[in-house]
């Protein structure tokens, strides 16, 4: 057996297993798992380290268009390199088609940006913004067929925007399909009444924010997704989820026999609305949708976790610089909150802050965290098994992790192009040492290696359900 690379010494973690095992890759491979491996050109010392699957995070946003005159801090480069840092080796991030704009001439455009670009692998979600007949009839068919098996579509922003109808017709084609929607659910009818209201009364700080997407709004447009789900009988993941009551409407659904699935990100364990209400524009910073709560949320974030309604813990990482004309102080963001960019960074904390609070303070198994940050990613999304797990013949996609390791998370340990960590100060206990794609080190103790070999993946249509 002719060998690239052992990994030595290391205990190997899966979503379901756990055990000392050497690691033997060829060609990009996993070729063996057995102990006392020896022989070969490059040999990793793992010892004292958690071997596990590369990280997954199938849900990032990358130079992606906004609003007139706002720009997304990330493009393809800086955001996976900042991804490479946090121990991922695969990130599905979204494929926006704009208004008016053919949905092949979209990923295109993004397949073009992501060329040659990339540290990490990827795989696009489509965001269907704007479902004519032929977007429905020949593209969104055809797309699906080619490996674009995911559909992103949001109940609110006036460019994203689709009615019951519009959703409908979307949910229609991917169960003939066999694709999965996400859906941002967050009510657009009651954000404007609300955004109008707290303006007229001159409540226009970036605290604010928060009040004009209450719980109920969210509560209320999952309730309604789940029931255009049910009607027409085809899987959804409702992302970002950030409270009790939105968790319950997943669980009970669930509990019906309904597949629908949940996800959480970090900004609802760790942050509330609290952060949002500080001096001048900082609290612009943590503006993101939905936005942080309360304590209370975050106990039921975790209770998702912990339960199985949340299936997947992803970054939602959708960066926007501070100290930037096109970023959170932009001019009218000043004005008002309805104009802070929507979004925070996070593609590099994801892992260590779910570690940290998850796996270190007892809340959630070793095996929990693997599954939530890279197995159910990639049974969910048709990636599986060649991601998402450490098995004979798979991607070698590995990270090798110190448990013990502290670290204070601050912004120039990110590396990505934003300007700031809403996460800046908070220690975590657990890091990612060295990351590993296809057996390449990409990661090393901090520093990302400069060639980028990441490549564009298709995938399969997600059939396997993981609870």
């Amino acid at each position: 057996m002719a060998l690239d690379t052992i990994i030595k010494g290391g205990m190997v973690v899966t979503a379901t297993d756990r055990f000392q095992s050497d690691i033997g890759i060829e060609d990009g491979l996993i070729s063996v798992l057995a102990r006392n491996l020896d022989d070969a050109p490059e040999i990793i010392d793992a010892s004292g380290l958690l071997v596990m699957p590369g990280g997954i995070d199938s849900h990032v946003h990358l130079d992606q268009p906004g609003s007139p005159g706002i720009v997304m801090a990330d493009n393809f480069e800086t955001g996976t390199r900042s991804a490479a840092v946090g121990g991922n080796t695969t990130v599905l991030p979204f494929c926006l088609q704009a208004k008016g704009q053919s949905l092949r001439q979209a990923i295109t455009e993004y397949e073009r940006k992501a060329e040659g670009n990339c540290h990490v692998d990827v795989a696009f979600h489509l965001i269907v913004s704007d479902p004519t007949p032929h977007v429905l009839g020949q593209e969104l068919p055809a797309l699906i067929e080619e490996g674009y098996t995911s559909i992103k579509i949001f109940m609110t922003y006036d460019d994203l925007v689709l009615r019951d109808r519009d959703i409908l017709e979307v949910l229609a084609v991917a169960r003939r399909h066999g694709a999965l929607v996400m859906v941002h659910a967050e009510g657009y009818d009651t954000i404007r009444f609300l955004t109008d209201q707290l303006e007229q009364q001159g409540n226009t700080a970036p605290f604010f924010h928060g009040p004009s997407r209450p719980v109920v709004v969210e509560r209320e447009a999952t309730h309604r997704a789940i029931s255009l789900a049910e009607l027409v009988d085809t899987d959804i993941m409702i992302v970002h989820v950030s409270n009790r009551q939105a968790m319950e409407e997943i669980r009970r659904a669930q509990q019906r026999g309904l597949a629908i699935y949940g996800e959480t990100c970090p900004q609802y364990l760790v942050l509330t609305e609290n952060d949002m209400d500080r001096a001048g524009m900082e609290g612009a910073k943590y503006v993101c949708s939905p936005p942080p709560r309360d304590h209370d949320s975050q106990l039921a974030c975790w209770e998702g976790l912990q339960q199985g309604v949340f299936e997947v813990f992803s970054s939602d990482h959708c960066p926007y610089r501070y100290e930037d004309e096109a970023g959170k102080t932009n001019v009218k963001g000043k004005t008002s909150f309805r104009y802070v960019p929507n979004g925070i960074p996070g593609i590099a904390t994801r892992m260590p802050i779910l570690f940290s609070e998850g796996v270190d303070k007892g809340r959630i198994s070793l095996n929990r965290f693997v599954a939530l940050t890279s197995t159910n990613h990639a049974k969910r999304y048709g990636l599986y098994p060649r991601k998402g797990t450490i098995a004979v013949g798979n991607d070698a996609d590995l990270v090798l992790w110190d448990d013990k390791r502290k670290v204070t998370i601050t912004q120039d340990l990110l590396q990505d192009g934003c300007d700031y960590t809403p996460y800046e100060g908070m220690e975590v206990t657990g890091w990612p040492i060295r990351t590993i794609m296809k057996g390449r080190t990409i990661m090393a103790h901090g520093v990302v290696s400069k060639p980028k070999n990441g490549t564009q993946l298709k995938r399969t249509l997600p059939r396997v359900k993981t609870y």
